[in-house]
Formats: C-alpha cells, sequence, structure tokens
C-alpha cells in the first residue's frame, strides 16, 4: 500500500518538461510509440553444463544457472499481478519440471496458460541448430514438444511464433518448416553484422520470408529480427545475475533515480524504433537462465511501465512475441528468399567452424536418427503394446542433440558425452523395439521365432556375433517404402564364407582382409582378419529380409571371379595408370601420386578430370589484425593457403578388384587414410575416409582444420550449389550476398556454408559433379571447379565466444579424436542428375537396418506394403500416435529438378499397409498439432467433414497429391 502511494504522489515529479518527443511512426501518427516488454528466459539444453546440471542448478562454479528455480519462482510472481505476462521455449526442461509438481500446482500453470499469462513460444523439445541439423529431426524434435503442449494444455496453448533467438545463423528451410507448421511468425536475433548494419539503417527488419521455391507463398512466415540481440536494452537488466541499478523510487532516498531512469529507456526505446516501421517495438526482458528470482524483475518492471507510461511519451506494457506480431503482421514488408549463413559479428569473426566442429557426434546424431525412424516403424508395424519397449528415450535424447549448443559442437566436452550417453541409451531402447517387433512379425508370417543380436561397429568391422560365428543370419529390415539395394559388409573370422539369399539361392561375395588402419582404429572392439560383402537385392518395402552366412571349406558355392588385389609397386611396372570402374563409373588413378585423376561416366559417355586429395588450413590464433582464434564457433584459417596432409599429397595404395566390389585404398600419412569403392550397379563412388589423431603442427605449435579436396576444370564462375537441411538447393557464390555488399576480409571462413547431405558444382556444358555427405560437414568452392568438405578440426585455442575451452577432442584412448566418415560421389549430366542424388540421399539417410541370429537354415523375405511407392515419393514418418498412427509423406523432388520426378504424383492410402486396415485418415499440419481445416485455407480435391471439424481423405482409395517439395501429414485410425 506504501509503494502505491509513493508511485501516485512521484507522476508529477517525473513528468519531464524536456522538449524530447518519441518520433511518430509514419503508418501510426495519431499513436505513440507501443513497447511490448516480453519477459522470457533463454534455456540451453546443455552447453557449459549438462542439460541435468542446468535443470537442477548443480555444477555452478561453471554456470549459475538452475531453471527449476526459474520455473519455481515464475508461477507466484504471475499470480500476483494479472498482466504480467512470460514466454517459455524449451519443453526439454518444461516437462520436465511439469512432472515433478503436484496436482494443485500443474492447475494453477494451466489457469496461468488459460488466461494467456503463460505462454508457450516455439515450444519444440529444444530450441534446434539450423546448419548441422536434418529437417527429419527438426521436425521430430518439433513434435515431440508441441504434442506435449497439445496434449497437456489444449490447442488454445498452441504456439503462434517460432522463436530461434540464438543459432548461429538460419536456414532458408527451417523458415519453410516453419510455415508447414503453421507458425505465423518467426524471430531470432543472430545475422551477419553488415546485413544488420544495413538493415537497421533502412528500417529493414522485418519481412516476409520464402523459405522455399517450390512451395511458394506456402512457405512464407513473417520474420523479425530482434535489435541488439535477445537481452534487455543496456542498464535494465534486473536479474540477480546482473549489476544494472533498481527501479530506485523513494524521493526520501539520496539515490532516487526514477527521473534519469525514464528518460534513458525512453531514449533507448525511441533510437530502436526509428529502426523499425510500425510504431510497435518489442524489448526482450530477459537472457540466459534469467528468473531464478522472478522477483526482482517483475518488481522492476512493474515500476517501469507506471513511472514510463505517466510520462506520457511511450506507452510500455506486458506482452508477449505473439501479441507484438498480431499488431505489426499486415504491415508492408519485403520478401526475403535466401538465408542467413554463415554468420559474422566482426570481419574476421565467421561463424563456420561449428559446421564441421565435433564430427563424431554429428555423425552419432545422423545414424541415431536413422536408428529412431526404424524404431518407430517397427513399433507400428509390429503392433507392440503399451507395456512393450518404446522409442520415447531415443526420441528425447535425439531431440537434446538437435539443440543449438549440442550438434554444433560448440559444447563442453563432458556435455557431449553426456549428449552421446543419451543418444546411446536410447538406442538401447530401440534395440529392444526392433528384437521384440521383428519377432512378432517373423512369428506372425513364419511361425518362427529369432534371438537378436546387434553391432555398433560394423563401421570400423567389429562385430562379435559374426567374428565368432561359423553359421549365422542377417535380418535386414528396410526402412524405405520402395525396394533397395544395399551392399552388406560384416566382419568374419576367415575368409571362406558363403551367402545365401531369402529365397535360398547363392549370392555373390567377396571377402577381404581388414584394412591395418582399420585394426588400428577399432582396438580391442575386434578381432575379425576379414570382412565379407555380399548385395542384398530387392529388400522388399517396410520390410524384412533373411541372408544366412554360411563357413566353407571353400568358396564352391559361388566362387569369386576375376579377384584380385595390386599394390603401387606392382602397378608401377605397367607404366600406366589404373581404373576401377563397375556398370555406371570408371575412376581413373595416377600410379605416381596415388591420387583419384579422373571419373567417366559409362552410360552418359562423359569425361571428367578429378583430382581429390586431403589438405589441412593453419588454425589462427589472432595476430595484428584481428586477435580472433580458430575455435568451437569460429573458423579463422591463418591464410587462404591450404597445406598438403603428406609430402606432395602422395598416397600409398592397393587395389582390390572382384566381380561385387573394386576398390582403392589409400594411405597418405599415419593419421590420414581413405578408401574409394566402387559397388556393382551403384551410380556413385564411395570415399571412406579416416582421419585423427591429427597430427598437431610443430613450430608454432596451432591445431589443424582438415578438408577434402575435389578439383576438376569445370567453368563454374564462383558459383556452386548447397543443400539446405537436406532439402531443396541453395545457389552460392564466392565473395557474394544476394542483398547486401559482401566485403571480403576471410576469403576462406566467409565462403564457407553448412553442408547437411550434399553440394555440387556445374558449367555450361551441363556436366555436374555432386558430393553426398553422410553427416553435416562445413564446405565451399574456394576456387573455380572445385569443392571441398572440412572433416575434422582439431585447435588448440578458445574462439571466446563463451565455451571456454579449446576443441581438442581426446577420442577413445586420450591421444586425440579419430573420425571415419564418407562421401557418395556422383557425375552426371547437370539435367538428369538429381534423380540420382536424390533418391542416394534417402538411402543414405534411411539405410537398413541389421540384426544377427546364430540361428542357421532360415532364409525369407516379407513385405509391410503391398506395393512400392512412387520413385518420387518418400515416407518420412510412421509412427504411434496415441491409438492412431502418425504418417507424413513428402514429394521428395523441387520445381524443375527433373523432367519427370518433379511432377504432382498420387497416392493411394487403402491398401497400401499389409497388415493395417486404414478406417479413416485425417490431415493435419507438418507438426501434426493441428488439423488442416481449422487453417481455413484447403485447396485441392478435399472434402470437409462437419463431425470434429476434421478434413478426411475421399474415402473410396483415400488418395494423397503430393506436389513437388510438398509434405502432407496424416493422422491414420487403423483397425
Amino acid at each position: 500500500m506504501r509503494q502505491s502511494v509513493l508511485l501516485l504522489s512521484l507522476f508529477c515529479l517525473i513528468h519531464s518538461s524536456s522538449a524530447f518527443v518519441c518520433s511518430k511512426s509514419p503508418k501510426n501518427n495519431a499513436e505513440v510509440l507501443q513497447i511490448h516488454l516480453v519477459p522470457h528466459t533463454h534455456d540451453d539444453v546443455g552447453w557449459l553444463k549438462t542439460v541435468d546440471q542446468y535443470y537442477y542448478g548443480s555444477n555452478n562454479s561453471i554456470q549459475n544457472a538452475g531453471v527449476q528455480y526459474i520455473l519455481d519462482s515464475l508461477i507466484p510472481e504471475l499470480e500476483a499481478n494479472p498482466l504480467r505476462r512470460f514466454i517459455y521455449v524449451e519443453m526439454a526442461f518444461f516437462k520436465r519440471w511439469w512432472d515433478q509438481q503436484t496436482p494443485a500446482m500443474q492447475a494453477r500453470v494451466k489457469g496461468l496458460v488459460q488466461r494467456g499469462q503463460l505462454e508457450f513460444i516455439n515450444g519444440g523439445w529444444c530450441m534446434n541448430d539450423e546448419a548441422g541439423t536434418h529437417y527429419n529431426a527438426i521436425i521430430d524434435q518439433m513434435t515431440l514438444g508441441l504434442q506435449f503442449i497439445e496434449e497437456t494444455f489444449g490447442s488454445q496453448a498452441r504456439p503462434r511464433v517460432a522463436w530461434h533467438i540464438d543459432p548461429f545463423g538460419h536456414s532458408a528451410a527451417q523458415a519453410s518448416l516453419f510455415a508447414q507448421m503453421s507458425f505465423e511468425g518467426f524471430f531470432f536475433a543472430r545475422i551477419h553484422y553488415a546485413d544488420m548494419e544495413k538493415r537497421v539503417k533502412e528500417q529493414r527488419m522485418e519481412m516476409i520470408w520464402r523459405g522455399s521455391h517450390s512451395l511458394g507463398d506456402a512457405s512464407d512466415i513473417f520474420t523479425g529480427v530482434l535489435y541488439k540481440g535477445y537481452g534487455p536494452p543496456s542498464t535494465f537488466c534486473f536479474d540477480i545475475l546482473c549489476n544494472d541499478p533498481p527501479m530506485k523510487d523513494d524521493p526520501r532516498l539520496f539515490d532516487f533515480n526514477v527521473k534519469e531512469r525514464v528518460e534513458l529507456f525512453i531514449n533507448k526505446s525511441c533510437e530502436q524504433a526509428s529502426h523499425y516501421k510500425s510504431g510497435h517495438i518489442m524489448l526482450t526482458m530477459g537472457g540466459d537462465f534469467n528468473y531464478q528470482n522472478a522477483h526482482t524483475w517483475f518488481k522492476n518492471m512493474d515500476k517501469l511501465i507506471a513511472y514510463v507510461n505517466h510520462d506520457g511519451r511511450v506507452n510500455a506494457f506486458y506482452s508477449t512475441p505473439t501479441k507484438y506480431l498480431d499488431a505489426i503482421k499486415n504491415m508492408k514488408v519485403e520478401v526475403k528468399t535466401d538465408d542467413f549463413f554463415p554468420l559474422a559479428d566482426c570481419p574476421h569473426c565467421y561463424w563456420s567452424g561449428f559446421f564441421t566442429s565435433r564430427p563424431a557426434l554429428k555423425s552419432y546424431a545422423r545414424k541415431s536418427n536413422n536408428v529412431l525412424q526404424v524404431c518407430k516403424q517397427l513399433e507400428v508395424l509390429g503392433k507392440l503394446g503399451e507395456s512393450d519397449p518404446n522409442s520415447q528415450r531415443l526420441k528425447e535424447a535425439m531431440g537434446l542433440v538437435n539443440h543449438h549448443d549440442a550438434i554444433t559442437g560448440t559444447e563442453r566436452q563432458h556435455v557431449a558425452f553426456d549428449y552421446a550417453k543419451r543418444l546411446s541409451m536410447g538406442a538401447a531402447d530401440c534395440k529392444m523395439v526392433i528384437s521384440t517387433a521383428l519377432k512378432n512379425i517373423v512369428s506372425r508370417e513364419r511361425g518362427t521365432e529369432f534371438q537378436y543380436g546387434f553391432c555398433d561397429y560394423l563401421n570400423i568391422s567389429a562385430c562379435p556375433i559374426t567374428e565368432t560365428s561359423t553359421t549365422f543370419s542377417v535380418i535386414v529390415y528396410n526402412p524405405i517404402a520402395r525396394f533397395v539395394d544395399f551392399y552388406i559388409r560384416v566382419p568374419v573370422s576367415s575368409n571362406t564364407f558363403e551367402v545365401f539369399d531369402p529365397k535360398g539361392k547363392p549370392v555373390p561375395s567377396t571377402i577381404q582382409k581388414v584394412s591395418k588402419e582399420t585394426v588400428f582404429v577399432r582396438g580391442d572392439l575386434g578381432k575379425a582378419g576379414y570382412e565379407l560383402t555380399f548385395p542384398a537385392k530387392n529388400l522388399p518395402p517396410l520390410g524384412v529380409a533373411v541372408f544366412f552366412v554360411n563357413k566353407t571349406v571353400s568358396n564352391s558355392v559361388y566362387p569369386q571371379k576375376n579377384q584380385e588385389e595390386m599394390t603401387k609397386e606392382n602397378l608401377m611396372k605397367s607404366q600406366n595408370d589404373y581404373t576401377i570402374s563397375n556398370e555406371h563409373l570408371q575412376l581413373t588413378f595416377d600410379i605416381e601420386s596415388g591420387r583419384l585423376s579422373k571419373i567417366d561416366n559409362l552410360v552418359s559417355k562423359i569425361s571428367l578430370p578429378v583430382d581429390q586429395a586431403f589438405f589441412w588450413y593453419n588454425a589462427s590464433v589472432g595476430n595484428d589484425v584481428s586477435f580472433q582464434a580458430s575455435g568451437a564457433y569460429i573458423f579463422r584459417p591463418n591464410s587462404s593457403t591450404a597445406f598438403n596432409v603428406s609430402a606432395n599429397n602422395q598416397a600409398k595404395v592397393s587395389f582390390l578388384k572382384s566381380d561385387i566390389l573394386q576398390q582403392v585404398h589409400q594411405v597418405f600419412s599415419p593419421w590420414m587414410s581413405q578408401t574409394i569403392r566402387l559397388y556393382a550397379n551403384k551410380p556413385y563412388a564411395e570415399f571412406e575416409y579416416t582421419v585423427g589423431p591429427i597430427e598437431l603442427a610443430p613450430n608454432p605449435y596451432i591445431g589443424k582444420e582438415i578438408i577434402s579436396r575435389f578439383d576438376t576444370n569445370l567453368k563454374t564462375n564462383g558459383v556452386f550449389y548447397t543443400d539446405a537441411n537436406g532439402r531443396e538447393m541453395q545457389l552460392r557464390k564466392r565473395n557474394h550476398r544476394p542483398t547486401w555488399e559482401y566485403k571480403n576480409t576471410e576469403p576462406v571462413a566467409g565462403n564457407y556454408y553448412p553442408i547437411n547431405s550434399r553440394a555440387y558444382i556445374k558449367d555450361a556444358s551441363g556436366l555436374q559433379l555432386t558430393v553426398m555427405t553422410d553427416h553435416s560437414v562445413g564446405g565451399s568452392s574456394i576456387k573455380d571447379g572445385s569443392l571441398e568438405m572440412m572433416i575434422h578440426r582439431r585447435l588448440l585455442h578458445d574462439d571466446a565466444r563463451g565455451v571456454g575451452q579449446p576443441l581438442d577432442e581426446p577420442g577413445r584412448d586420450g591421444h586425440g579424436l579419430i573420425v571415419r566418415g564418407k562421401f557418395l560421389v556422383l557425375l552426371e549430366p547437370a539435367k538428369s542428375s538429381a534423380k540420382f542424388h536424390r533418391t542416394v540421399g534417402e538411402e543414405e539417410l534411411l539405410r537398413p537396418s541389421l540384426a544377427f541370429s546364430t540361428v542357421s537354415g532360415q532364409s525369407f523375405s516379407i513385405s509391410g506394403l503391398t506395393r512400392s511407392l512412387p520413385r518420387n515419393v518418400h515416407l518420412l514418418t510412421l509412427e504411434r500416435f496415441g491409438k492412431s498412427v502418425l504418417l507424413r509423406l513428402e514429394h521428395q523432388f523441387a520445381v524443375d529438378e527433373d523432367e519427370e520426378l518433379s511432377k504432382n504424383v498420387t497416392v493411394k492410402l487403402k491398401g497400401l499397409f499389409k497388415d493395417l486396415k486404414i478406417l479413416e485418415v485425417t490431415e493435419l499440419n507438418l507438426s501434426a498439432n493441428l488439423v488442416k481445416s481449422q487453417l481455413g485455407h484447403i485447396k485441392g480435391d478435399w472434402i470437409r467433414s462437419m463431425r470434429e471439424n476434421r478434413i478426411l481423405l475421399r474415402e473410396d482409395d483415400f488418395e494423397v497429391m503430393l506436389k513437388p517439395m510438398e509434405i502432407k501429414t496424416f493422422k491414420i485410425d487403423i483397425q
């Protein structure tokens, strides 16, 4: 009561007679500036501390942060004043807190949500990165968080605004996905400093972002750039973590400061308003892990609002991004079609290092996504019940690892270990799901039961089941909705094994010795001396195929023909270059250097000189121009020169030829080797590299950033193409940005972009060289006709962006991290290349799942579908959705990518699934938290059902029509 009397008594005291008047907006001349105060906290689900440590507030010697206290403190403060508002973002934290609350507290929270005082924004499991994330994982983690909100608080709480205030650059695919998830607005804070300067100067801070060329205005989303990060105006942070002055409003005190604080606040607000068009501005009143004591924030903001509004020049009030969006969304703004990569916050500070940082974690995340999709599909097809194992733990682990300080590689080492541990535990649950589902499927179809085992280290030729058994079965599940041919490689104890397909017929195979490099990498994880490779052809769509493998005295059932091994020394005698080939490609190698020199496409009859080798950049430690060093976030080489990994980049080579596999093994240095493979009937060459522990450069002792580079004679004029989160391709031009003037201060790092699945170069002659990657990397075309991918980084200095640790991963033995990854390389005419890289990319993303059994003599196949989907349709999601099934179908070609496959396509759902009878199909938005009919702009061959306001597919065939790049999401009720 005393405080309110003091507030009233001071209104006249603080009223300023200053001539300063806040500028009116041209669109709202009759109104004062409207200031939306948005109380918020930004809570990383892991960064300097693990997600558990952040939640509980432990390990505070690293960072004082405890999310449970934020939410505990917040609720009574919101209840104390109905005008107060707060937004919350990360459902990984909120659900954990929610599950610990009493029913009484849960009821109080629901009341705040219903009254609009507590509003969920974004609503994903995390605030995901936009560079290293695949769109499949983005959709999954957003669906996970949004479903929790929908099930717990109802449709009234559905977030309408996407909020990516901390990710390090922004992707066109992310904008498109948010639009398809029914978000109406998208706000973020970090863009290139030069882009920001131009936008601030020209009042271009808000725009319509059209994220997809193929989807057009269906991918439009209103987008705004925050003024100066996501913190409050300078000196107006009222958190216990801050040192700014509070509102001291007792005139009896010597340090009474209301008048000066009001004047400063209005000045800062009006300065910000001068760079926006609408007459409204949004002030983010919060920051990292703020509001552990919410009282300090709200008490001071209450006073600030009261005194500022009495002044009369502006109007300040508690608000949310949604309310701000509603106030401005109808104003006329520009349309943007490119993206916001790479980020830079100074001329020598390009955030393009995190595109590659922690490559092993990036690779593990991609493989874990593969496991998760298989797991979710088999929960449905295996008809698992509530008491059976489930995929929830891996869903949540994948949700965490896609966070913008997780898959980016910008977390501390112990946090990276924590993410990997969670993925491993989730995968262990999914192995039980897969095993249980396979038993159900096989038992239902064949009346047979298997005991299944799994091998996590097949990429380094380690698998106890196959290494120690003379007879075993390989059970293959194909998660793609089409027949697929796949090559299986397993370690075995000798060079005499035979393979039989699901019909009991012999399968051609080849057996070779495990390389010395693989023996070193795997250490004590395996002991096999040989590796068996065989083709698994015509794997049934969403189906199981069993192959039987048996040890013999000799490989008499299907003897190898033309198998030979040659070393460089043998080949030098011939004085000729050496080639390996299959039905599609021929690769020529220079015998003197041991490197690739040419690729021929034997089908299209085109040829391209290609020199592929490995190089490294010196990692800057700072210099006279800038103190900026290379680190987890920043890529800054100390020159544009890339150095050879060995003398003249020569490699020791050995060659292997067989009927199904031809390969070249190259050793460039003790820490850099590569195997290049051509599999029979495959249109690509596989480049599997092994790098590490990276040898540090002596004199001076500095870090190295390793690249694989493909040099050609293509005349590319500075143009190259990279994908956006695995979806549409983005045109890049060296030393150029489409909407602002680029200054070439960092010739290499400033031209690096995230490559999630593929990049390519092409020229006017119509040749296109495509390089596909099995996990996210950074890459560029630094010179014409060249493509380079950064594959590993070992750095000795921190880049001063907060993590406080050099990026020097210890690896398994503490001597440095070893990374094994691969590229798939295609040479095609540009006009027909998409049909290869789209379908090859799908097969790489969703590789068949392998299980093993010592049960012998049983070979068979079972399909989960009655027919294959068309080649241009990808089954993106099949998972349990309450008592229904969630299905997403995707047209995986962009507009004009292919003459035939870019056309609209129709899929009949009726009778598609072999053991699932569809009763009803309801179309949802992409994130599955809104029935499509509620959007109000449904078009096409759809019919409305008044019952429950649903939109159903036509009941005769349940037909789905897909346009290029379109994803459609359905809730399917099944019998």
